[in-house]
């Protein structure tokens, strides 16, 4: 059903810097219910970035294979890439930039 067995995280890469992480609980809630999300820089980051990235946990693994469906679904201005992710501990900063 999803690229990593048993995973219930997503990676959702190329957001618009306006996105929220309101408006990412939003659409993501749609599919299962969110343990936690992660908006990568947080909403009120002091300086501006042209695009996020947010990790998406979700409390069931058929959850991740739902939300691969919104690859390429358009929110406001970009198509979202949607990507089942190996890392399921969403604690610690930086613990990211380690899956790159």
């Amino acid at each position: 059903m999803n690229g990593i067995p048993g995973t219930t995280v997503v990676q959702v890469t190329n957001l618009s810097s306006a996105v929220s992480s309101e408006q990412m609980a939003t659409l993501f809630g749609f599919l299962g219910d969110i343990e936690e999300l992660r908006l990568y820089p947080p909403d009120n980051a002091p300086i501006a970035f042209s695009s996020k990235v947010c990790y998406i946990k979700y409390r069931e693994p058929s959850s991740v294979g739902v939300a691969q469906h919104l690859t390429n679904t358009v929110l406001i201005d970009r198509a979202l890439i949607v990507v089942p992710c190996a890392e399921d501990d969403l604690s610690g900063p930086g613990w990211y930039t380690s899956l790159a």
